[in-house]
């Protein structure tokens, strides 16, 4: 099947069993209920029309006096911004709700500790030139664009998105070409940002094509966060088109929970699918959002039921004014725990610390090994249970 096939979501019926699609509910429209289809599904409407006020926020939601003042205070440091699918998926009177804590500014974002840091993963600092970090030997980060949809408050990046000084002028996406043409142990490129899916058709058809002109570039890689608040975008058939031709793309979004997964959001990532690239998920652990192992279980089903495979779960990182998204290492540990052996190995990410000050990513993984005494290694499984295995004794 095309993905010309499958352009609405009444066309997945065409896919998947009643039973399946009935897990994603419908997303509704909020306070845009009565839009035209034909700017709904239009994602640069989407991003004209995107909250960044707090009249705006207040047709949304009851905005509590925390929010209030929050907006008042954070704005000016980090903007708010919206998508209209997004914000439709928000309660609108509990300000507990998941999706509200990702989208609308928290006071607590103005207490910056002594250990937060502007760029945690010394970003700039492997920087050979403007916009493309390389940080490991084979591949490279390569940061196509500054804006996103939508301004997640938990953004590891606030130093550079929605910074206009910080855009991804032409010129800088020039330089970073020119890097990847010049340095041949680069074999792997990820198309960062930001989010590269904000940049127009032409743009992206551009800088894919140009990384497939380069022979010691095999693996492309598109970071993007527009399947979860924006998956209007990939209705795009141009888009699509253009990521078919320079295959193989593998894409990694980013779902933090279930309440994510709508049926346009299946309707994305089937899509992407269809157009021939893998999908994998980077989820970002988030305190009072998905620090529960029965969240993080019933969200990884639904990505694989969407074939986008859980890649990583990523400790929150230092940045400055999101310590209170974050967790102890021990609760991301437990949460693998109770995932490892009670589910498909598919369903399991890997657990990662991207380590400060630029040290790459780290995995954690729970201790499985009871004892280990010459050849012989005593392990536990899910369930506690002790087993015996003899190495080899040369």
């Amino acid at each position: 099947m095309d993905f010309r096939e499958i352009r609405t979501i009444e066309d997945l019926e065409k896919i998947y069993p009643k039973h399946i699609l009935e897990k994603f509910p419908i997303s509704g429209r909020g306070i845009f209920e009565g839009t035209k289809d034909e700017d709904w599904y239009d994602w640069k409407w989407q991003l004209k029309n995107r909250i960044t006020t707090l009249p705006m926020l207040k047709k949304a939601i009851n905005v509590t006096g925390n929010e209030e003042k929050a907006y008042d205070a954070c704005s000016k440091k980090f903007k708010m911004a919206i998508t209209p699918y997004y914000s439709a998926l928000m309660d609108r009177d509990d300000p507990e709700c998941p999706i509200r804590k990702q989208s609308v500014p928290n006071v607590a974002e103005m207490n910056i500790l002594k250990t937060d840091m502007a760029d945690p993963l010394a970003e700039e600092r492997d920087m050979p030139v403007p916009g493309l970090t390389h940080r490991y030997p084979d591949r490279v980060l390569f940061y196509a664009s500054n804006d996103c949809p939508m301004l997640c408050r938990h953004c590891t990046r606030k130093r550079k998105v929605a910074n206009e000084s910080a855009d991804a002028k032409d010129k800088q996406i020039e330089a970073g070409l020119d890097y990847i043409r010049k340095t041949k142990r680069v074999r792997d490129v990820v198309v960062s940002g930001g989010d590269p899916l904000c940049l127009n058709n032409d743009k992206i058809d551009y800088i894919l094509g140009e990384l497939r002109k380069i022979e010691h570039v095999e693996v492309v890689r598109l970071g993007t966060r527009n399947p979860c608040t924006l998956p209007i975008r990939l209705r795009d058939d141009k888009l699509l088109e253009i990521l078919e031709k320079h295959q193989p793309i593998h894409v990694n979004t980013h779902y933090n929970h279930p309440k994510e997964c709508t049926r346009e959001a299946l309707l994305a990532n089937t899509r992407l699918s269809l157009a021939g690239c893998t999908v994998g998920n980077q989820t970002v652990l988030l305190r009072n959002v998905n620090d529960n192992a029965n969240i993080m279980l019933k969200l990884n089903h639904l990505l694989l039921l969407m074939k986008v495979r859980p890649y990583y779960i990523f400790q929150c990182d230092l940045s400055e004014g999101i310590s209170h998204f974050r967790t102890k290492v021990s609760v991301g540990l437990e949460i693998l725990e109770k995932m490892r052996g009670w589910t498909s190995g598919l369903a399991i990410p890997y657990y990662v610390v991207d380590s400060p000050g630029g040290g790459g990513k780290i995995p954690l993984t729970p201790n499985y090994v009871v004892s280990h005494d010459g050849n012989k290694l005593v392990l536990r499984n899910y369930k506690n249970v002790e087993f015996t295995y003899h190495e080899p004794i040369n």
